[in-house]
């Protein structure tokens, strides 16, 4: 049998700049209920911060679009978050998760996104399909 979550979260929002702070707030909100540390709700954060920032600036590139959020809480304490897009997609996820690529030079990225997702996060998995968009799949522990 398939371990189901004790608690869920979804949530829609548009791709607008203003909307990471309310991503951030509305998940680490909610796992906050899990009882973590100060430094694993800073990392559950950041990884939020940065895949929802993705979608804005790479996904849909200042054009109208959502981006969907799932947060699950577990028994055994693990978090599963799901940050996706209908955006633009990847064509190269290896090349997209190398660090300091970006597709975004213009703006000065530093093509960090990835790699501090991955650093906050006990497990990641990156699915996209150029034209169709990316999901972003983190788990974490805590302890």
């Amino acid at each position: 049998m398939k371990n189901k979550p004790i608690n869920e979260m979804k949530l829609y929002i548009s791709a607008v700049p203003e909307n990471e702070a309310l991503a951030r707030a509305c998940v680490s909100r909610f796992v906050s209920t899990a009882d973590p540390t100060v430094s694993e709700l800073a990392d559950i954060r950041c990884a939020v911060s940065e895949a929802v920032t993705n979608c804005v600036v790479h996904a849909y590139r200042d054009k109208p679009g959502e981006i969907y959020i799932n947060a699950k809480l577990y028994a055994g304490r693990k978090v599963t978050l799901t940050v996706a897009d209908k955006g633009c997609g990847i064509a190269d996820i290896g090349l997209a998760m190398t660090p300091l690529y970006t597709t975004d030079r213009e703006n000065e990225r530093s093509g960090m996104g990835f790699a501090i997702m991955q650093s906050f996060s006990d497990k990641m998995k990156v699915s996209s399909k150029p034209g169709a968009g990316t999901r972003v799949f983190m788990e974490k522990y805590l302890r």
